[in-house]
């Protein structure tokens, strides 16, 4: 069955098949980098550019090398582990505040509600660098400057707006006769949020928790500005290697990160039709 009617005119059918074409040229465009990147993390050789080899498609020109030195190499490993340490954590925060406050604003009693959102989401909206900077002077009076919580705290602040944004649009379908005949049923407040209102809004509650640790485990910025040679974490060692050392591991860790959040990024889609399915959004 043709997508477009038979009775389309010229002009409709040119703006049909234009309108693809530039949403692929668009589509291109963002993927490009990874396109280049991927292949070059298989380079057999130390170089940031394509061997006659590797266009020759010859298999000596490949080798998983940079891989085995990601995964053999001490400052790689502990930035990993720095990582691997920090985003969990920052996380946990996030979705935790981040669920309440959604909760909360979602009351109609609420005053000032709409100014209170606008202000918790403001670290999605405002640039990175200002509030990089603004949280290193705070951090410097109050002494968290270049410790473990103070980065924590300061990726569990830029993951709230997220699972804010996402819980709250999870609550737009929720019903909530659902929770007054949870307290007629004698229900109290923390046995009702449990029992009844979370099973309804957890696709939106771990997907903004998986945003919000895609947000802690790729962020480069805030880290650089309220961390320490302690807290480096991946992202830090590959801007580090990118200005001191130019390896090849860098496109391979990169390749790692792309792999992590197109997974991450697949859940976060089959959570959301999950969520349309329990609203009765979608029929499949």
């Amino acid at each position: 069955m043709s997508a477009l009617p038979p009775y389309a005119t010229t002009p409709q059918r040119v703006w049909y098949y234009s309108f693809r074409v530039i949403c692929g040229l668009i589509f291109f465009f963002l993927i490009a980098p990874i396109v280049v990147i991927i292949p070059l993390s298989f380079n057999a050789e130390d170089f940031f550019t394509f061997t006659p080899e590797m266009l020759a498609f010859d298999p000596e020109g490949y080798s998983l090398k940079h891989y085995q030195d990601f995964f053999s190499n001490s400052d790689w490993q502990n930035a990993l582990y720095n990582s691997v340490r920090i985003a969990p954590l920052a996380t946990l925060l996030s979705v935790s505040f981040g669920t309440l406050a959604a909760i909360g604003l979602s009351q109609d009693h609420v005053p000032f509600r709409r100014a209170i959102m606008a202000i918790l989401i403001s670290p999605m909206i405002v640039p990175l660098i200002i509030s990089a900077a603004g949280m290193y002077f705070f951090y410097s009076r109050i002494g968290l400057q270049g410790t473990y919580i103070g980065v924590v705290l300061a990726h569990a602040a830029l993951g709230i707006p997220f699972v804010i944004i996402t819980v709250t649009a999870t609550l737009v379908g929720f019903d909530r006769s659902l929770t007054r005949a949870a307290a007629n049923m004698g229900a109290n407040p923390v046995t009702t949020f449990f029992k009844v209102q979370m099973p309804l809004i957890l696709p939106g509650v771990i997907s903004g928790g998986l945003f919000a640790f895609i947000t802690s485990f790729d962020e480069v910025v805030v880290v650089l500005f309220v961390g320490s040679s302690g807290q480096k974490t991946l992202p830090w060692q590959m801007f580090t290697g990118l200005r001191e050392q130019i390896s090849p591991t860098i496109l391979a860790v990169a390749t790692i990160l792309v792999g992590i959040s197109i997974l991450l990024l697949a859940t976060v889609e089959l959570l959301r039709r999950r969520s349309e399915r329990l609203r009765g959004m979608s029929p499949t």
